[in-house]
């Protein structure tokens, strides 16, 4: 007979193992190692991390919660698909939802607010030279939630984080490209501009960096998908011989 101890220990070792394949499954994801799409069966994955499919189970429902699979109808489960045709009502959102908070942060901050963002900032500028994809996109989202937060609205911030998380895949996408680019770059005082609008609580410069930062965000991912098709080529004419033979 199990005694107490015993069932907390097995709930605690159950939950760990569900926070590994959640955290695991979420990194391939926002990194686009598992594509948009991707199916996802419970036994596959409860064979590679070795554990029962309950476990899995929890781990794909928080991803689901997160907006990074779809569960459906059927049982199966899925990478959710980046929505490109819907990427200028996202943006629309984020510009409402970032230039809402900036403004809020403006008003509400404190010292210790602004000590947050500082460092934030100075972690995404870590990231970007060290080239790590997956930290710059996190250290951006952080630092985007340190405004937030700083605004005390937590449902606004709420759905702010939302709309941020799902943008990470898209900025892992064109990230090769910015950092190649020969006009944009990651490295910039955008974020430092925000702090000083901030800390000097200018509402109005606030709100205008605000939506400056996702008017060069929107543009950048335009950018990005016109630089994957390449027309700059020509045909070779076949040699005279080769069309004898």
């Amino acid at each position: 007979m199990m005694d107490g101890n015993s069932k907390a220990e097995k709930k605690q070792a159950k939950g760990l193992g569900a926070r590994h394949v959640y955290e695991e499954l979420r990194r391939e994801i926002l990194t686009l190692a598992l594509e948009p799409g991707t199916p996802l069966d419970e036994t596959t994955l409860s064979q590679r991390f070795s554990m029962s499919r309950s476990p899995i189970r929890e781990a794909l429902v928080r991803l689901s919660a997160d907006g990074l699979v779809e569960m459906l109808s059927n049982r199966s489960t899925l990478v959710a698909p980046i929505d490109l045709a819907g990427f200028p009502r996202y943006v629309e959102a984020l510009d409402f939802l970032q230039r809402i908070n900036t403004r809020l942060a403006a008003r509400h901050r404190s010292d210790r607010d602004i000590e947050r963002m500082t460092g934030l900032a100075k972690a995404f500028d870590e990231a970007c030279r060290e080239n790590d994809y997956l930290a710059m996109s996190a250290t951006n989202r952080d630092f985007h939630m340190a405004i937030a937060e700083a605004g005390k609205n937590p449902y606004l911030a709420r759905s702010y984080g939302q709309l941020l998380d799902e943008g990470r895949r898209i900025l892992h996408m064109h990230f090769d490209y910015i950092q190649s680019s020969k006009t944009d770059r990651l490295l910039s005082s955008d974020h430092y501009d925000m702090i000083d609008a901030i800390r000097d609580r200018d509402v109005e410069k606030a709100d205008l960096l605000a939506h400056d930062h996702t008017r060069q965000f929107h543009d950048r991912f335009m950018n990005f998908l016109r630089a994957r098709y390449d027309d700059d080529f020509t045909f070779e004419k076949p040699l005279s011989s080769s069309i004898r033979a």
